[in-house]
């Protein structure tokens, strides 16, 4: 059965097939249609275009959509929703005065999730997890990445990528699975941080890959986590293995990192709270997506990722929360958006942007979501009566969203 939106106040993200991103100045071009209808049939976009012009269908079931909006869902390319308990007490810690690597010194940070989660289950964990997955998909997003790192020892880490993989069965969205066994050493490796980089190569990679539970592989490369050899080390070792690196770079530092994953053929660098000219040579010309987590700075309060430096210099830009109960708890894409183009000045059409086809991009899906494209999954939500798609970031306190559909189902 044909699913037939209509009166849509404007249709966001319109694209044909084969845009995969969008970069530099073109961030700023958001191609919609006013007044227009969306048809979707078996889970997927059949077509759409202006009211004038919509085809006569024999049955269909209709979505009166006057004074409303609809959008690609957003794309998440960046997240740790899998853990086992909150972090609030460093959040005041925070508040009186210590700064994050001050709490990670004391055991908190990393190493705080990973000793809660190793006495979890996976069942436990599975059952904490679907609940959070519900709720961003309620919020708008349709695509996600889940990263492990939360384990730091064979067993745990598995036990987290299991989860992610019930969770690819049992949800419709597009799931992306990210090994992240180097976020952190282990308490009982800080002085010997070469045996635990063999733990993760030798023997967390091979079972990793022999379960096909990741397509990713991940490294948080930062000063007082992993040098730029140890990440260069791990991550040639996973695309041995068929992983594609995704990585944690310069979130507090500049240490050359960016320029290796760019040489690893990365399809991410995340965070860049902080950039040198370097690291936008290294991007320039690259296949390698900048992905900024601004609720992440905007939790911390460190500096914001350098947008308009990194759209300047022509260079692609994605938008993702980096959901995680340290540093980020919160997977609210519409906060991400409004945050990137209040703190970030990053207009309301490159947050857009970032935060769907470019997000998209960031995770291999771009033949499949971020775009309201024919062909593509029928993920999108349509907005409560608002005037203007400017209203969503400006409005940054309140949801606009008034249904989500995943797989052209309403959830």
């Amino acid at each position: 059965m044909i699913t037939l939106l209509i009166n849509i106040k404007e249709l966001i993200q319109v694209r044909e097939k084969g845009v995969k991103k969008v970069v530099g100045s073109d961030m700023k071009n958001l191609p919609t249609i006013k007044n227009a209808f969306l048809a979707i049939e078996n889970e997927k976009i059949i077509d759409y275009g202006v009211m004038e012009n919509i085809p006569s269908y024999s049955a269909a079931i209709l979505v009166d959509c006057t004074g409303k909006m609809v959008f690609p869902t957003w794309c998440d390319s960046h997240t740790h929703i899998v853990y086992a308990g909150t972090r609030e007490q460093e959040f005041v810690d925070r508040i009186n005065g210590l700064t994050y690597e001050e709490i990670a010194k004391r055991g908190g940070g990393i190493l705080n999730s990973a000793k809660r989660l190793k006495d979890s289950s996976e069942d436990e964990l599975y059952e904490l997890t679907k609940v959070r997955l519900d709720e961003v998909m309620r919020l708008g997003t349709g695509a996600i990445e889940i990263k492990s790192g939360y384990g730091l020892a064979t067993d745990a880490e598995l036990k987290m990528l299991r989860v992610v993989k019930r969770l690819k069965k049992d949800f419709d969205l597009p799931i992306k699975a990210t090994f992240l066994g180097a976020h952190a050493f282990p308490e009982e490796f800080k002085e010997n941080q070469e045996a635990y980089v063999d733990i993760i190569i030798n023997e967390m990679l091979p079972k990793v890959a022999s379960e096909n539970l990741a397509e990713f592989i991940d490294v948080f490369c930062e000063t007082g986590y992993f040098t730029v050899a140890q990440t260069e080390k791990i991550i040639k070792a996973g695309k041995a293995l068929g992983l594609q690196p995704k990585v944690h770079v310069n979130q507090f530092t500049t240490i050359g990192g960016v320029e290796k994953c760019v040489d690893n053929n990365a399809l991410s660098v995340d965070h860049l709270e902080v950039l040198n000219e370097k690291d936008i040579a290294a991007l320039q010309n690259s296949d390698t997506m900048p992905v900024a987590l601004p609720s992440c700075s905007y939790f911390l309060s460190i500096p914001y990722t350098p947008a308009r430096t990194i759209i300047d210099n022509n260079l692609p830009l994605a938008l993702a929360s980096d959901y995680n109960p340290g540093s980020t708890p919160s997977g609210n894409m519409n906060f991400v958006v409004a945050t990137a183009c209040i703190k970030m000045k990053m207009t309301p059409e490159e947050a857009i942007n970032a935060a769907t086809i470019n997000g998209a991009y960031a995770m291999n899906l771009s033949n499949e979501v971020g775009s309201i494209t024919r062909g593509k999954k029928a993920n999108f939500f349509i907005t409560k009566e608002i005037s203007s798609y400017n209203f969503l970031p400006y409005n940054f306190g309140a949801s606009v969203i008034e249904s989500v559909y995943i797989d052209g189902k309403l959830i």
